[in-house]
Protein backbone atom coordinates (compact mmCIF):
# COMPACT_ATOMS: atom_id res chain seq x y z
CA UNK A 1 0.00 0.00 0.00
CA UNK A 2 1.32 3.30 -0.77
CA UNK A 3 0.24 7.33 -0.53
CA UNK A 4 -1.77 6.84 -3.92
CA UNK A 5 -4.10 3.77 -2.06
CA UNK A 6 -6.16 7.00 -0.53
CA UNK A 7 -6.93 8.19 -3.73
CA UNK A 8 -10.51 6.70 -3.84
CA UNK A 9 -13.97 9.08 -4.01
CA UNK A 10 -15.29 6.93 -1.10
CA UNK A 11 -12.41 7.29 1.26
CA UNK A 12 -12.29 10.95 0.23
CA UNK A 13 -16.33 11.34 1.07
CA UNK A 14 -15.30 9.48 4.08
CA UNK A 15 -12.79 11.69 5.04
CA UNK A 16 -14.88 14.31 5.14
CA UNK A 17 -17.36 13.54 7.30
CA UNK A 18 -16.44 10.27 9.15
CA UNK A 19 -13.22 11.21 10.60
CA UNK A 20 -13.04 12.53 14.14
CA UNK A 21 -12.07 15.55 14.95
CA UNK A 22 -9.10 14.95 17.09
CA UNK A 23 -6.70 17.64 15.37
CA UNK A 24 -8.58 20.28 17.18
CA UNK A 25 -7.03 18.68 20.04
CA UNK A 26 -3.80 18.61 18.70
CA UNK A 27 -3.67 22.29 17.99
CA UNK A 28 -4.64 22.85 21.71
CA UNK A 29 -1.52 20.81 22.63
CA UNK A 30 0.35 22.89 20.25
CA UNK A 31 -1.15 26.30 22.20
CA UNK A 32 -0.04 24.77 25.38
CA UNK A 33 3.51 23.77 25.00
CA UNK A 34 4.46 26.93 22.94
CA UNK A 35 2.53 29.52 24.58
CA UNK A 36 0.95 30.60 21.67
CA UNK A 37 -1.35 33.85 22.21
CA UNK A 38 -2.34 35.01 18.75
CA UNK A 39 -2.12 33.33 15.02
CA UNK A 40 0.36 32.72 12.82
CA UNK A 41 -0.08 34.84 9.22
CA UNK A 42 0.50 31.77 6.80
CA UNK A 43 0.08 27.69 7.77
CA UNK A 44 0.85 25.05 4.78
CA UNK A 45 -0.77 21.76 5.51
CA UNK A 46 0.93 18.75 3.91
CA UNK A 47 -1.41 15.83 3.55
CA UNK A 48 -4.41 17.39 4.30
CA UNK A 49 -6.72 14.68 3.00
CA UNK A 50 -10.47 15.74 2.71
CA UNK A 51 -9.32 18.77 5.37
CA UNK A 52 -10.07 18.14 8.64
CA UNK A 53 -6.28 19.01 9.57
CA UNK A 54 -6.08 21.80 7.40
CA UNK A 55 -9.27 23.51 9.88
CA UNK A 56 -7.45 22.56 12.90
CA UNK A 57 -4.45 24.44 11.27
CA UNK A 58 -7.01 27.54 10.44
CA UNK A 59 -7.68 27.87 13.99
CA UNK A 60 -4.26 29.44 14.92
CA UNK A 61 -3.78 31.01 11.31
CA UNK A 62 -4.99 33.73 9.58
CA UNK A 63 -4.87 31.87 6.13
CA UNK A 64 -3.93 28.32 5.33
CA UNK A 65 -2.74 26.19 2.57
CA UNK A 66 -3.51 22.75 1.91
CA UNK A 67 -2.39 20.07 -0.38
CA UNK A 68 -2.20 16.45 -0.87
CA UNK A 69 -1.11 14.05 -3.67
CA UNK A 70 -4.82 12.83 -4.13
CA UNK A 71 -6.91 14.53 -6.41
CA UNK A 72 -10.09 13.05 -5.26
CA UNK A 73 -9.09 14.18 -1.29
CA UNK A 74 -8.16 18.18 -2.52
CA UNK A 75 -11.68 18.32 -4.34
CA UNK A 76 -13.71 17.33 -1.37
CA UNK A 77 -11.61 20.04 0.77
CA UNK A 78 -12.15 22.72 -1.68
CA UNK A 79 -15.69 21.68 -1.57
CA UNK A 80 -15.90 21.92 1.96
CA UNK A 81 -14.08 24.94 3.36
CA UNK A 82 -14.84 27.60 0.50
CA UNK A 83 -14.61 30.49 2.79
CA UNK A 84 -11.77 32.98 2.82
CA UNK A 85 -8.20 32.21 4.17
CA UNK A 86 -8.55 28.44 2.75
CA UNK A 87 -6.79 27.26 -0.58
CA UNK A 88 -5.81 23.94 -1.49
CA UNK A 89 -4.27 22.31 -4.23
CA UNK A 90 -3.23 19.09 -5.63
CA UNK A 91 0.98 18.36 -4.61
CA UNK A 92 3.19 15.34 -3.61
CA UNK A 93 4.59 16.28 -0.21
CA UNK A 94 8.17 16.58 -1.44
CA UNK A 95 7.18 18.44 -4.28
CA UNK A 96 5.16 21.52 -2.69
CA UNK A 97 5.88 25.27 -5.11
CA UNK A 98 5.99 27.75 -3.03
CA UNK A 99 8.28 31.03 -2.71
CA UNK A 100 10.95 30.86 -0.14
CA UNK A 101 10.36 32.10 3.56
CA UNK A 102 6.59 31.96 2.97
CA UNK A 103 5.00 29.89 6.17
CA UNK A 104 5.26 30.48 9.84
CA UNK A 105 4.18 26.88 9.96
CA UNK A 106 3.63 23.83 8.39
CA UNK A 107 1.37 20.78 9.84
CA UNK A 108 1.38 17.00 8.45
CA UNK A 109 -0.73 15.24 10.09
CA UNK A 110 -0.16 10.96 9.51
CA UNK A 111 1.99 12.08 6.67
CA UNK A 112 5.78 10.64 7.39
CA UNK A 113 4.99 7.00 6.94
CA UNK A 114 4.48 7.88 3.34
CA UNK A 115 7.00 10.22 2.24
CA UNK A 116 11.20 10.52 1.64
CA UNK A 117 12.21 12.68 4.22
CA UNK A 118 15.49 13.33 2.48
CA UNK A 119 13.20 15.62 0.39
CA UNK A 120 10.63 17.01 2.26
CA UNK A 121 12.90 18.41 5.07
CA UNK A 122 14.70 20.22 2.60
CA UNK A 123 12.37 21.48 0.56
CA UNK A 124 10.47 22.69 3.77
CA UNK A 125 13.54 24.19 5.12
CA UNK A 126 13.29 25.93 2.13
CA UNK A 127 9.73 27.48 2.01
CA UNK A 128 9.66 28.27 5.64
CA UNK A 129 10.15 31.50 7.74
CA UNK A 130 13.22 31.61 9.94
CA UNK A 131 11.94 29.81 12.88
CA UNK A 132 9.16 28.54 11.56
CA UNK A 133 7.49 25.79 13.61
CA UNK A 134 7.31 22.38 11.78
CA UNK A 135 4.69 19.71 13.81
CA UNK A 136 4.59 16.21 12.58
CA UNK A 137 1.78 14.05 14.05
CA UNK A 138 -0.53 11.25 13.90
CA UNK A 139 -3.51 9.39 16.09
CA UNK A 140 -5.14 6.32 15.63
CA UNK A 141 -7.57 4.21 17.06
CA UNK A 142 -5.78 1.96 19.71
CA UNK A 143 -7.44 -1.96 21.18
CA UNK A 144 -8.65 -0.38 23.68
CA UNK A 145 -12.64 0.64 24.88
CA UNK A 146 -13.53 2.03 28.35
CA UNK A 147 -15.63 -0.17 30.18
CA UNK A 148 -15.31 -3.07 27.10
CA UNK A 149 -12.63 -5.71 28.35
CA UNK A 150 -13.83 -7.44 25.61
CA UNK A 151 -13.14 -5.57 23.31
CA UNK A 152 -9.33 -5.51 22.90
CA UNK A 153 -9.74 -9.52 21.99
CA UNK A 154 -11.81 -8.60 19.27
CA UNK A 155 -9.58 -6.11 17.77
CA UNK A 156 -6.60 -8.48 18.08
CA UNK A 157 -8.12 -11.77 17.37
CA UNK A 158 -10.67 -10.89 15.06
CA UNK A 159 -10.12 -7.59 13.32
CA UNK A 160 -6.65 -7.56 12.75
CA UNK A 161 -6.67 -11.17 11.85
CA UNK A 162 -9.36 -10.53 8.92
CA UNK A 163 -7.92 -7.16 7.99
CA UNK A 164 -3.72 -7.01 8.97
CA UNK A 165 -1.70 -4.11 8.79
CA UNK A 166 -0.42 -2.97 5.03
CA UNK A 167 3.91 -2.11 5.40
CA UNK A 168 4.19 0.81 5.62
CA UNK A 169 7.55 3.00 7.84
CA UNK A 170 7.51 3.32 11.35
CA UNK A 171 10.82 5.50 11.90
CA UNK A 172 10.45 7.94 14.94
CA UNK A 173 12.74 11.44 13.90
CA UNK A 174 15.53 12.32 15.26
CA UNK A 175 17.81 15.16 15.64
CA UNK A 176 20.04 13.73 13.40
CA UNK A 177 17.33 12.64 10.70
CA UNK A 178 15.96 16.29 10.80
CA UNK A 179 19.46 18.16 10.98
CA UNK A 180 20.63 21.03 9.14
CA UNK A 181 17.31 22.34 8.80
CA UNK A 182 15.67 21.64 11.55
CA UNK A 183 15.95 20.88 15.03
CA UNK A 184 13.03 18.88 17.44
CA UNK A 185 12.55 20.56 20.82
CA UNK A 186 9.74 18.13 22.01
CA UNK A 187 8.72 14.74 21.00
CA UNK A 188 5.23 13.63 22.98
CA UNK A 189 2.71 10.94 23.31
CA UNK A 190 -0.69 10.74 24.62
CA UNK A 191 -3.76 8.49 24.50
CA UNK A 192 -7.52 10.38 24.32
CA UNK A 193 -11.01 8.92 23.77
CA UNK A 194 -13.65 9.80 21.19
CA UNK A 195 -17.22 8.90 21.96
CA UNK A 196 -19.16 6.83 18.93
CA UNK A 197 -21.78 4.62 18.62
CA UNK A 198 -21.53 1.63 16.73
CA UNK A 199 -22.76 2.93 13.36
CA UNK A 200 -19.98 6.47 13.79
CA UNK A 201 -17.79 3.71 14.58
CA UNK A 202 -18.36 1.24 11.26
CA UNK A 203 -17.83 4.05 8.84
CA UNK A 204 -14.80 5.09 10.71
CA UNK A 205 -13.25 1.39 10.82
CA UNK A 206 -14.15 1.35 7.09
CA UNK A 207 -12.03 4.10 6.21
CA UNK A 208 -8.85 2.47 7.76
CA UNK A 209 -5.97 1.89 5.57
CA UNK A 210 -5.95 -2.33 6.33
CA UNK A 211 -9.63 -2.31 5.00
CA UNK A 212 -9.25 0.63 2.33
CA UNK A 213 -6.63 -2.41 1.46
CA UNK A 214 -9.26 -5.15 1.08
CA UNK A 215 -12.11 -3.35 -0.72
CA UNK A 216 -10.58 -1.33 -2.90
CA UNK A 217 -7.31 -3.25 -4.12
CA UNK A 218 -8.41 -6.72 -3.20
CA UNK A 219 -11.98 -6.20 -4.27
CA UNK A 220 -13.60 -7.77 -1.21
CA UNK A 221 -17.45 -6.97 -1.19
CA UNK A 222 -17.56 -3.26 0.73
CA UNK A 223 -21.16 -4.64 2.14
CA UNK A 224 -19.73 -7.86 3.17
CA UNK A 225 -16.88 -6.16 5.23
CA UNK A 226 -19.90 -3.35 6.69
CA UNK A 227 -21.68 -6.72 7.98
CA UNK A 228 -18.84 -8.18 9.37
CA UNK A 229 -18.42 -5.11 11.72
CA UNK A 230 -22.31 -5.41 12.53
CA UNK A 231 -22.17 -8.27 13.52
CA UNK A 232 -18.58 -8.72 15.38
CA UNK A 233 -19.26 -5.30 17.11
CA UNK A 234 -22.90 -5.98 18.46
CA UNK A 235 -21.71 -7.15 21.73
CA UNK A 236 -19.78 -3.85 22.79
CA UNK A 237 -22.87 -1.74 21.99
CA UNK A 238 -26.08 -0.56 22.80
CA UNK A 239 -28.65 0.59 20.58
CA UNK A 240 -28.09 4.62 20.39
CA UNK A 241 -25.71 4.79 22.92
CA UNK A 242 -22.15 5.92 22.50
CA UNK A 243 -18.99 4.31 23.86
CA UNK A 244 -15.45 5.66 24.56
CA UNK A 245 -12.75 4.48 22.12
CA UNK A 246 -9.18 5.37 22.76
CA UNK A 247 -6.39 6.64 20.57
CA UNK A 248 -3.38 7.25 20.70
CA UNK A 249 -1.20 9.71 19.23
CA UNK A 250 2.36 11.72 19.01
CA UNK A 251 3.47 15.47 18.34
CA UNK A 252 6.79 16.31 17.13
CA UNK A 253 7.78 20.08 17.90
CA UNK A 254 10.70 20.90 15.46
CA UNK A 255 11.77 24.34 14.76
CA UNK A 256 13.65 25.59 11.51
CA UNK A 257 17.40 26.50 11.87
CA UNK A 258 18.96 29.42 10.87
CA UNK A 259 21.23 27.20 8.12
Amino acid sequence: MNNQSFNYKRIAEGYAKDRPFLHGHVMELLKEKLHITENFENGLDVGCGAGLSTKALRMICDKVTGTDISAEMVQAAAALYTEEGYNFRQSKAEEIEAAPDTFDIVTAAGVINWLDESKFLPLMGSIMKRNGILLIYDFWITDEMEGKDGFTEWYQKQYLTSFPKPPRKENIWTDEDVRPHFKIFLQENYKTSYPMDKEQFIRFMLLQSNVTAQVEEKGRSLDEVRNWFETTLTPFFKENQKEKLVFAGYNWYLRKTDK
